[in-house]
């Protein structure tokens, strides 16, 4: 499968989340608050795919040419404050040559730094590109199972009301993680000559990520340990 037809398999998949949320909204609408303008949920660190990554650099390309030296920028100091925590955190800045629980150091939960995509008037300079993750915020994950996959949401919403009660939020959402998975294979097998099931990094460091030159079969060769700290990332049978 090439990359282009990835890039429009991920954008179907991704719009399937954003047509789950809207129904949620059009549901509830006294209880979410969610609005465009919105940026409370816009701040602070957490780790996104690399599949987020290259398809949020995308979008990120469409921007005006000044618009995107000043995002660089602020990318770049974010860069700089992250090596000054782990110093070989070097291109193509993922967070996997670590073990897992010591990525917390780096996401500190009293974080308030705003998104370098968080333009002045509190919307995303590329909504139509931003990540899954920032498509789920906001609201709990319960599959239409009955499964809780993630119990938390945010607190301006459903205030005084426990939204895990309410079953018409739930969806699909193991088979939206075996699909995302599924594609996120196909990804790396062409980015890496090897299907991967996880890669991450962090929405400042995707925006310096040189996908197109950057040699990374040669990469994932010189690196071993990667695979060996994160087992997961080894490729499995699904």
């Amino acid at each position: 499968m090439k990359m282009e037809e990835i890039l429009q398999k991920y954008g179907e998949l991704l719009r399937k989340v954003d047509g789950w949320f809207a129904a949620c909204m059009e549901r509830h609408p006294s209880v979410i608050s969610c609005r465009s303008g919105c940026s409370e949920c816009c701040r602070a660190l957490f780790d996104i795919t690399l599949l987020d990554a290259w398809y949020l650099k995308h979008g990120f390309e469409r921007l005006d040419a000044s618009l995107k030296c000043a995002v660089l920028e602020k990318a770049r100091e974010r860069l700089l404050s992250l090596q000054g925590i782990w110093p070989d955190f070097h291109a193509p800045y993922l967070l996997n040559y670590r073990p897992e629980e010591e990525w917390a150091i780096l996401m500190p939960d009293d974080d308030e730094t705003p998104c370098p995509l968080l333009g002045a008037d509190g919307r995303c300079l590329v909504y139509d590109y931003r990540p899954m993750t920032c498509r789920l915020h906001g609201l709990p994950l319960v599959d239409i199972s009955g499964e809780v996959l993630f119990d938390e949401w945010c607190t301006l919403n459903f205030t005084g009301k426990n939204p895990l009660k309410l079953k018409d939020l739930r969806w699909e959402f193991n088979l939206l993680f075996r699909e995302e998975l599924a594609i996120f294979r196909e990804f790396t097998e062409q980015l890496l000559n090897k299907p991967i099931n996880e890669l991450d990094t962090f929405i400042p460091t995707a925006l310096l990520i040189d996908f197109a030159h950057f040699p990374w079969e040669k990469w994932r060769e010189e690196n071993p340990l990667l695979f060996r700290l994160n087992p997961v990332a080894e490729n499995q049978n699904y």
